[in-house]
């Protein structure tokens, strides 16, 4: 009686990968993930300014090249509870995945009298998964056949490409331009993108990839008296479609689902303060969830698949401080907040929501060997800053008085942690 009611209860629910600030990295490279992710009005590297303000690149007047890679590691935790005859029935399911890569490599083309800059930058901009193995402690995680999900995993990855120019218009005002080319690729097991058999439930997908395009504007103002500011537009990355084949949990062939899941735009401003023993950089953001095709619809289709995530807008506040003081050995510290993007009440469409990184405090520190050559490091650590929690929802209680199909009693919650790793190389020319 206690296992029918669960598989009454859970019916069919929805997954979708997820990141960090929403599901955007909160900085690039190791010198701009310590500032807290701010650049847009004072990038201390390139990796900053080719990310957040292309305008940005008049402030650097050599070559420089840039390499970075980063361990990316999460501890998220899933739980979920449902009524039965006996009382409600709940258990928590722990991530076992393992650590993720981050790469980031640019190159910017300077010389110190010329008014132009070119850059090219190739960045994993987003990119983490889940694994939640079964659980039959754990109601959400039991198996299909059981009304749960089973085994739940997830993995994500988007890699940027931008070939940035930028002018100086004056000695204080420059502009800056980047077109940018993306590859993403999606595996989701179970894939609630697709339709659930009445026997045989939610399929598996293969690993799905897209191409997409868009483009960052800049501007940027350096007053030469150590007074910034900067205010870039990223657009909307626009995306192919992903083409998912998927299989049932038997074997068997299930139909193919397509899904388009664009990269949604980020109005950025930001304001800095360089003098000679420190330097501090705020930055605000604006991510555009709420018109971006596949986070901007919610709900259920007529056929019980997911047609969009409901994601809201959401703010990112940077900060962060270098200090100089000592030779050769810059120390920074950097502080990143995030809205939520997942309301309550559309809590199951988003599991799991590692996305939901409220508070990231980051420690750098870089050590310069030469005039041409800088090694840097960065330690970050992050978390939700509580638990994002709403009720199981289910598209057979679907009604005019329940459009999402809430369970009553219910509960489906989940929270995380993050901790990274960063070294990165910069090479003056």
């Amino acid at each position: 009686m206690k296992k029918l009611f669960i598989m009454i209860a859970l019916g069919v629910t929805p997954i979708i990968v997820s990141a960090q600030a929403g599901h955007i990295m909160q900085g690039i490279g190791a010198v701009n993930m310590s500032m807290g992710g701010a650049a847009t009005g004072n990038p201390l590297d390139i990796n900053g300014a080719l990310q957040w303000n292309p305008a940005g690149l008049t402030d650097f007047k050599a070559k420089n090249f840039s390499l970075n890679v980063g361990g990316f590691m999460s501890s998220p935790e899933l739980y979920s509870k449902v009524p039965t005859p006996q009382g409600a029935f709940s258990g928590t399911t722990q991530d076992d995945r393992g650590t993720s890569i981050m790469p980031a490599l640019a190159y910017v083309h300077a010389k110190e009298n010329s008014k132009h800059r070119w850059g090219i930058s190739v960045f994993g901009v987003s990119g983490f998964g889940v694994t939640f193995p079964e659980n039959m402690n754990n109601p959400i995680n039991f198996p299909q056949e059981m009304g749960g999900f089973g085994r739940v995993e997830s993995d994500y990855m988007l890699l940027q490409v931008g070939l940035t120019y930028a002018y100086a218009l004056s000695d204080k005002f420059s502009v800056g331009l980047t077109p940018t080319f993306n590859y993403s690729a999606l595996m989701l097991e179970p894939n609630p993108l697709a339709s659930p058999d009445p026997n045989k439930g939610y399929p598996i997908a293969d690993r799905a990839s897209a191409t997409g395009f868009g483009g960052t504007i800049g501007l940027y103002y350096n007053s030469g008296k150590g007074i910034k500011a900067g205010a870039s537009y990223k657009t909307q990355q626009s995306f192919s479609e992903f083409d998912f084949t998927n299989k049932y949990l038997d074997g068997s062939a299930a139909p193919n689902v397509k899904f388009t899941m664009n990269y949604p735009a980020i109005l950025s401003f930001g304001v800095g303060l360089s003098k000679k023993v420190f330097d501090i950089a705020v930055d605000y953001r604006m991510v555009d969830y709420e018109n971006t095709d596949g986070f901007e619809k919610s709900g259920w289709t007529q056929t019980g698949s997911v047609a969009g995530f409901g994601w809201q807008n959401i703010s990112i506040l940077s900060a962060g401080l270098q200090l100089k003081m000592i030779e050769k050995l810059p120390l920074r510290l950097g502080y990143t907040y995030s809205s939520n993007p997942i309301k309550p009440e559309l809590a199951m469409f988003s599991i799991p929501a590692t996305a939901v990184i409220k508070n990231g405090f980051q420690f750098g520190v870089g050590f310069v060997v030469s005039d041409k050559f800088t090694i840097n490091g960065v330690y970050h650590h992050g978390d939700s800053g509580g638990s994002t929690s709403g009720p199981l929802l289910s598209p057979m209680m679907v009604g005019s008085g329940n459009p999402t199909g809430a369970i009553p009693g219910s509960e489906v919650s989940y929270k995380m942690t993050t901790d990274m790793i960063m070294f990165g190389i910069d090479w003056k020319f």
